[in-house]
């Protein structure tokens, strides 16, 4: 098969990959599929009852409303969809997707020596892709009815079954411009850092006053789910979930029933525990979430895999996008936010913008310390920093992206609204 010579190359045909597809269409950049369909995990990775986990109004891109915007309800993966074919189809991204095709290997084309890989896109080095064509990924979904299932929890978290607490709207206690003052951010000033200690009492207030709305919702103390941690540690590493609906109603009826074990393994009936209780189970269905650093790994060549890994387990990130030693390489859609949909769009535009030369990027040595502020960030915030989360300061974060492209605000608002508005909305323009 002969080659195909393309400036971008984008693998996966999920949110990210046609968001950056989007953006980067004046380029005519090749979109790498490996199934027969795009939507990612929503096309993959769900069962019938999955769904939104926030509001169809907050999972949106900026230029492309859902239908009946109004609506607050919590769309199907299906209506997910439809909702980002439409987009496909309206931006014309179908055009770049080359469906069946599994990247397998990466390779650098490239003339410099290590260590000098401090210039990003502009001519040479170039990547080579190699590709696997024959055939479709399957993805088996298995969906168990009738028989009790038992749910091993090894990690408590805090789950919360609306976003109402105490009959106010979730946003206002982490996603308002002044509740970003409650948590700390990287490179935050001397005047911020201060502010930040002192409202620390503040910010262990509102855990406690989400968690003790949840302890009176939700019988976590009956099943032995109540969290040791804040609830605040949960939501500062992504860790925070939508209660699926009727849950604890069916595990009142005995459908569900909750095992505590930190170990366990197979034996030839089902699942044995590291307190030698033993189980029968007909299928095993094991929820160990998304690792998308494991498939990164898997096509690196070396010495670039090495450096997908920081000893915190963090893949170290330059606005979460690019890592200052891997050249004409991105990432998008690898931190998590709020809504990583608009994380996702927000980094497609940020990288497009770089691969036109609209602005430049600070030196490596920069680049790096910033991504080590994050990190540390993030390890006092949360136990669970092992997931690159910018949650508590995901509004920040973006002012920052947006004002590095050279971006400003264009319409004045009065300092309420901009406090206190949800998700911290503000408007740029070029």
């Amino acid at each position: 098969m002969a080659p195909v010579i393309s400036k971008i190359a984008i693998i996966g045909a999920g949110v990210s990959g046609i968001a950056a597809a989007k953006q980067l269409a004046h380029h005519n950049p090749v979109v790498f599929e490996a199934s027969d369909t795009i939507g990612g995990v929503w096309s993959h990775c769900s069962y019938s009852s999955t769904k939104l986990q926030s509001p169809r109004c907050d999972y949106e891109f900026s230029d492309f409303p859902w239908p009946d915007r109004d609506s607050a309800s919590f769309p199907s993966h299906l209506e997910i969809l439809d909702y980002l074919h439409s987009y496909a189809e309206h931006f014309d991204v179908l055009k770049c997707v080359r469906f069946n095709s599994k990247v397998v290997g990466l390779r650098l084309i490239d003339g410099r020596l290590p260590g000098e890989y401090s210039s990003l896109l502009p001519g040479q080095p170039v990547w080579e892709v190699a590709v696997q064509t024959n055939g479709s990924e399957t993805i088996q979904r298995s969906e168990p009815e009738g028989k009790a299932c038992t749910m091993v929890v090894r990690t408590l978290h805090w789950t919360v079954p609306h976003y109402w607490v105490w009959g106010l709207p979730f946003f206002l206690f982490y996603s308002t411009r002044s509740s970003q003052f409650l948590h700390e951010r990287p490179n935050q000033s001397f005047l911020r850092s201060l502010l930040c200690s002192l409202f620390s009492p503040m910010r262990l207030v509102v855990s406690k006053f989400i968690e003790s709305y949840l302890l009176h919702k939700l019988p976590l103390e009956k099943y032995g789910l109540k969290p040791d941690h804040p609830f605040v540690e949960d939501y500062a590493s992504c860790q925070m979930a939508i209660m699926p609906e009727n849950f604890f109603s069916e595990a009142d009826k005995g459908k569900i029933v909750f095992k505590r074990s930190s170990k366990w393994w197979f034996w030839e009936k089902g699942i044995e525990f590291d307190d030698k209780e033993k189980i029968e189970a007909d299928v095993v269905v094991l929820a160990t979430g998304y690792d998308g650093k494991k498939k990164l790994k898997a096509i690196m060549p070396e010495p670039f895999r090495s450096l997908l890994e920081y000893p915190s387990g963090l893949m170290p990130l330059y606005r979460g996008t690019i890592h200052p030693l891997i050249p004409n390489m991105g990432f998008v859609g690898y931190v998590e936010s709020v809504v990583n949909l608009h994380s996702s769009e927000l980094r497609s535009i940020w990288l497009a913008r770089l691969v036109d030369d609209k602005f430049k990027l600070p030196g490596v040595t920069e680049m790096l310390e910033r991504t080590l502020m994050e990190m540390e960030v993030m390890k006092r915030t949360t136990r669970f920093y092992k997931r690159h989360c910018i949650s508590t300061y995901s509004i920040n974060h973006s002012d920052e992206i947006c004002e590095e492209m050279g971006w400003t605000s264009w319409r004045k608002k009065s300092w309420f609204s901009e406090a206190f508005s949800p998700y911290g909305s503000r408007d740029y323009l070029n």
